[in-house]
């Protein structure tokens, strides 16, 4: 409970700090007007604006987002000084008792309404990306693994934008639900304690890559103590083999829950300057 409340009171004193506009997401869905689904929308100056968007989603074993600070918001001001208009997704998670689809309902919601308003923010809706942490990478690879899975059709809300990113970036992510290298406290969150192989198998993301799905930036670290890095290993080789365009960073050393910062991460933090390189690569910033 006490938790609870600092982290509401934390972004109190964040919204002093970091100039954002805040959109609760479901507000205008009758059946939906009660969850707390947010996006932050931070707006680069019009001097570097590009017709970029990145969706973000923090880490926080689908439990929390206690992270937000340094795996969202400074995250956002970094995308913004590379002229990308960045939205941080304050998902639904199982501290509030919440489990799937509610975390995929989210960030459905928020690409289908980054898209629906980017005349709004000078925004091409063809170059709309998800960039996630941890948990928030296994959410990242939802979104364009399940895009053609409507879940917003079964709570009544129509779509008449593509759900499908533009690409992914899931950075130290939780990938695999199967027992050997999930991270249980993630999938428990996801999905409750009582699974059956069915339900593994099916979120575990390296078991469900088509041919379909946007390029893949891939970062990790050898050394990350909380998401077993071969969790990144087996979702490159499934995207090698279904011919995704991906470009893979393995670091020795990084540890977890590092963002962009190079005091937590060191040379691992440093992903963010390959990912602009490769945005240029991929056609989306030109």
């Amino acid at each position: 409970m006490k938790r609870g409340l600092l982290f509401f009171w934390f972004l109190s004193i964040v919204g002093t700090l970091f100039a954002y506009e805040k959109i609760s997401l479901w507000k205008d869905v009758d059946s939906m007007k009660r969850e707390k689904t947010n996006l932050y929308v931070f707006k680069p100056a019009d001097s570097l604006h590009k017709n970029v968007a990145v969706v973000i989603c923090p880490g926080g074993s689908y439990a929390h987002l206690y992270g937000i600070k340094w795996e969202g918001f400074e995250v956002a001001q970094w995308l913004n000084e590379n002229g990308i208009t960045a939205f941080v997704l304050q998902y639904r998670v199982g501290k509030h008792k919440y489990r799937h689809p509610a975390m995929l309902e989210d960030i459905q919601r928020s690409i289908q309404w980054v898209r629906e308003h980017a005349d709004h923010y000078q925004i091409n809706s063809e170059k709309v990306g998800v960039m996630g942490f941890s948990a928030g990478g296994h959410l990242s690879l939802m979104s364009g693994i399940f895009c053609n899975e409507n879940y917003l059709e079964e709570i009544g809300v129509k779509s008449d934008v593509p759900l499908k990113p533009a690409f992914i970036v899931p950075v130290y992510p939780v990938v695999s639900m199967q027992d050997d290298i999930a991270h249980v406290r993630s999938r428990k969150n996801l999905l409750g304690k009582k699974i059956n192989q069915e339900e593994k198998d099916k979120f575990s993301m390296e078991l469900q890559v088509s041919k379909e799905l946007p390029p893949v930036f891939l970062v990790t670290a050898k050394d990350d103590p909380v998401v077993d890095y071969r969790n990144s290993l087996v979702l490159k080789q499934s995207l090698d083999e279904n011919g995704i365009f991906n470009k893979f960073l393995l670091y020795e050393k990084g540890g977890h829950g590092f963002g962009i910062d190079e005091k937590r991460g060191g040379e691992a933090a440093q992903w963010r300057q390959s990912f602009t390189e490769w945005l240029y690569e991929i056609g989306i910033l030109e």
